[in-house]
């Protein structure tokens, strides 16, 4: 693992469609919005952030095996791959940094095939149902663990 104060935000399927997918479940935020905070607050964090988007699961894939080199620390809103990627599940497994899954929705209170995230057994954290914020939590709790080590 790095010892980079580097963060890689990672969003899957359908989040380059926030704003406008069904906004009273996602909220009214972009996606280029958030991002945009997102490097904001991890500049006043002492971070660095570099963002991206995929429908892709491989290429998401191929993003967290290149990130084992490069940083110290993920986010990740897999989307709907939450549920179904074992593939995201291993190469995540494989990194070494702080893992934290985010939801913008609360996954528990939806459909049931929601409420098991395969993601989860190979993150640090995870926040659901804040909104946006929950990308705002993430990036906080990065930053003091990456203080502590």
């Amino acid at each position: 693992m790095t010892q980079s104060r580097s963060v890689l935000l990672l969003n899957g399927p359908n989040l380059n469609l926030l704003g406008t997918r069904q906004p009273e479940v996602y909220g009214s935020t972009t996606l280029a919005e958030i991002e945009a905070r997102c490097i904001e607050q991890a500049k006043g964090l002492g971070l660095t952030l570099e963002a991206r988007q995929s429908n892709h699961e491989g290429e998401l894939v191929d993003w967290i095996q290149a990130a084992r080199q490069q940083f110290a620390a993920i986010i990740i809103n897999p989307g709907a791959f939450t549920h179904t990627s074992v593939a995201l599940l291993d190469a995540l497994q494989a990194f070494e940094g702080l893992v934290i899954e985010v939801h913008l929705s609360n996954i528990h209170r939806r459909e049931s095939f929601r409420h098991h995230s395969y993601v989860s057994l190979a993150a640090t954290g995870a926040i659901v149902g804040l909104g946006a914020q929950g990308y705002d939590l993430a990036l906080q709790a990065i930053a003091a663990r990456l203080t502590e080590v």
